[in-house]
């Protein structure tokens, strides 16, 4: 089987040289480009304003969801060809089962239509639109609200510029989504001159963030911003009081290491956090790392984060794996009255995060999905869906 050129497989066509990393290392190449001066960086007043409606705020993920937005797309210059009916099938298994919850609306490049209508069945409705690629949660907008004008309020939409994570992927029909997507949602659109994805992005709801310092302040997407310049963008356009930055991992996949990937919000106060116990693996160091951080954190109320963590598994199934398979549990999506989270095969560990999600989200089905063909590029069922909350 042909392997795609997967979201974990930066260093072979970039031609870096991979390695192990400790934490002590991680700690310190994070702390090299944080608040450093730089002549040519932008400033916050360098930045377009956010709109005339103020108070804009992004909705905890596991808030009443209007709508779930996909992207039924698997190029074969991208995923090879014996993906691509995998990939699609995994695309309407996710979507199908969504819409069993609430409304789905999968964008469907027109030549994809009969078959995405074919895989997705009636349940799902299809928007047709160019696509370059499936990761809906990067190339959307992220949604926020405000409540200015009356108390149902209004439903905003943020372009955060996708530029293919770094100019590592074509991206031409991809960084149209966003418009696309906040037309089609009557949302007001709010733009920005940082660029960054909605995977690189975990919030509280309730003013706290967490996110990647590899992903976001890096040269491949904003070359000298500082955190001071990135918070002074993020808080306004978010609702957010404070920022916790986690060093992530840059250069080992086309994300530069996303935080879905590493840590989420399973409510204010509560985070459950990647915990790859493998020492030969290169997400090691990095999620110890992000303990340690995490364990020492407080939220924007200044309440201390409780931190569950859930182990990576030991093993998937061979039919897709291959370097770039993204095998984790943090990559789940919470859904109307549900969560949705990837199985590998690895039974102990698939039941032990199934049982974590259902103690962390008490009245919602726990329903484990297997997308071995999405993993197997370097993704999971968070990366390919974005969230429309509700008003």
């Amino acid at each position: 089987m042909s392997h795609p050129i997967g979201r974990r497989s930066t260093l072979k066509y970039l031609a870096l040289g991979a390695g192990t990393f400790t934490v002590a290392q991680l700690a310190a190449a994070c702390q090299t480009r944080s608040d450093e001066p730089h002549s040519d960086r932008p400033t916050p007043s360098d930045f377009a304003p956010l709109s005339d409606q103020p108070l804009w705020t992004m909705p905890d993920e596991a808030a009443p969801h209007a709508r779930t937005w996909m992207a039924f797309r698997a190029d074969p210059d991208i995923w090879g060809d014996d993906l691509v009916e995998p990939i699609q099938d995994n695309l309407a298994l996710i979507a199908r089962t969504i819409a069993q919850y609430e409304p789905v609306t999968m964008v469907v490049q027109a030549e994809d239509r009969a078959i995405a209508a074919e895989k997705c069945g009636p349940g799902v409705d299809l928007l047709v639109a160019p696509l370059d690629d499936l990761w809906m949660r990067d190339t959307g907008p992220v949604f926020v609200k405000n409540s200015v004008e009356n108390d149902q309020g209004q439903l905003g939409a943020i372009n955060f510029n996708f530029n293919g994570w770094g100019n590592r992927q074509r991206h031409r029909k991809d960084a149209q989504i966003a418009d696309i997507v906040t037309r089609e949602a009557s949302a007001i659109p709010i733009a920005t001159d940082i660029v960054l994805e909605g995977g690189a992005i975990e919030v509280d709801g309730r003013g706290t963030a967490l996110v990647t310092e590899s992903s976001i302040l890096n040269d491949n997407r904003n070359p000298g911003l500082t955190k001071a310049d990135c918070e002074a963008i993020l808080k306004p356009l978010l609702g957010l009081r404070k920022i916790i930055w986690l060093p992530g991992l840059r250069d080992r996949d086309i994300t530069d290491g996303h935080v879905d990937f590493y840590a989420r919000f399973a409510r204010p106060g509560v985070v459950i956090a990647a915990n790859d116990r493998d020492p030969d693996s290169f997400d090691h160091a990095v999620t110890q790392a992000h303990l340690e951080i995490l364990k020492s954190e407080a939220d924007a109320d200044g309440n201390p984060l409780e931190i569950l963590t859930l182990e990576t598994p030991s093993t998937v199934r061979p039919e897709f794996d291959n370097p770039d398979f993204a095998a984790g549990y943090i990559n789940f999506y919470v859904i109307n009255s549900a969560v949705l989270l990837p199985e590998f095969g690895d039974r102990p560990r698939d039941l032990a995060a199934q049982d974590t999600l259902r103690n962390l989200f008490p009245g919602r089905t726990i329903i484990p999905l297997n997308i071995d063909a999405i993993a197997a590029g370097g993704g999971g069922i968070h990366c390919t869906t974005q969230q429309e909350p509700q008003l």
